[in-house]
């Protein structure tokens, strides 16, 4: 019970979260434009599949954005970076990432398991 704790009601953490993305989003700011557009589309599409209390979803975008900060200094285009496939570059993005598919895996494989080995 204590994470659940640690993650949903713990305040300063909440905080110090909320200040972490605003910081995060003003760096966005500062991207060219299709880094930006980009930028916004990942984040819509990474935070359909966030499980419990997001916190991973930060250090993932703190990720992205050193990522695509360093390719704009370069003069890269933003689809150099993320190829054309950019779902599948978001999905390699979230494999460290706590997911609800995870957490869909997870409890599919404990009702089977608790299912079949009750009946052996």
């Amino acid at each position: 019970m204590k994470p659940f704790f640690d993650d949903y009601f713990n305040i300063s953490k909440m905080v110090k979260s909320k200040r972490k993305y605003r910081q995060q989003i003003a760096r966005v700011k500062s991207l060219p434009e299709e880094y930006q557009y980009v930028f916004k589309e990942i984040q819509s599409y990474m935070w359909m599949f966030v499980s419990g209390a997001g916190y991973d979803m930060l250090e993932v975008q703190e990720g992205l954005m050193e990522l695509f900060e360093e390719s704009a200094a370069e003069g890269k285009s933003v689809l150099e970076v993320t190829g054309e496939d950019v779902a599948t570059f978001v999905d390699e993005l979230l494999k460290n990432a706590r997911t609800y598919t995870d957490d869909w895996r997870n409890r599919l494989n404990r009702k089977v398991k608790n299912k079949i080995c009750k009946s052996v």
